[in-house]
């Protein structure tokens, strides 16, 4: 059972506090919407839980049955999509499921064949990412993080670039692939956390 507590963490860009004495604690099964107005840190926060910039005071601590994972291995805990994430546009659609499993395993086994087909992305497999329209590449984005086997999941804005049809997915694949995991969202919309058991504004934090 993987846990994750932030101890009155705070983070500042100079003299402009982005959030200031946070305390959370969240266990596996746990799911977190972080809201707020645009600019307000949201992705800043994200970036602090997965470790790929340091809180300026508190902490924030992984632990493993009660035994501490250091920060420098979190990341093999968690999967992220998120605007700001790039995708190698080199690659094709197998070419790149193939290159990701190497570093995560795949959840439940599922074979890339599986994942292509749950995404809609039947006909393109031999096509390069980079050809991929961006409602395509987050469908893809979103399919890396749910389909890796990992206990942790963030997700940042997760359907800008969907349409009607591809928002009804993406809340079909969270209710079915989400569970049992730790979860958290940040979003201003409604329709991507409502599922979300706990809820965070981050204006409440300055």
């Amino acid at each position: 059972m993987l846990k994750i507590q932030l101890e009155e963490a705070s983070k500042r860009f100079q003299y402009e506090w982005i959030f200031k004495n946070l305390s959370l604690r969240l266990t596996q099964g746990n799911s977190l919407a972080i809201t707020g107005s645009n600019g307000s840190g949201k992705s800043t926060l994200l970036k602090c839980l997965s470790g790929s910039i340091p809180v300026s005071s508190g902490k924030i601590v992984y632990a493993q049955d009660g035994k501490l994972i250091p920060e420098t291995d979190w990341f093999s805990h968690l999967s992220i999509s998120a605007p700001y994430m790039e995708l190698p546009e080199e690659f094709s659609l197998k070419e790149l499921l193939t290159f990701h499993f190497k570093f995560k395993k795949p959840l439940n086994g599922i074979s890339p064949k599986e994942i292509i087909d749950l995404l809609y992305l039947t006909p393109h497999g031999s096509k390069p990412v980079g050809q991929f329209s961006s409602g395509m590449k987050q469908r893809l984005k979103l399919g890396l993080a749910l389909f890796s086997q990992v206990p942790v999941i963030f997700l940042d804005e997760p359907t800008s670039n969907l349409d009607r049809k591809g928002i009804a997915w993406y809340q079909e694949m969270m209710a079915n692939y989400a569970n049992d995991r730790i979860l958290v969202i940040c979003s201003n919309e409604p329709r991507e956390y409502e599922f979300c058991e706990q809820k965070i504004t981050l204006e409440d934090y300055k």
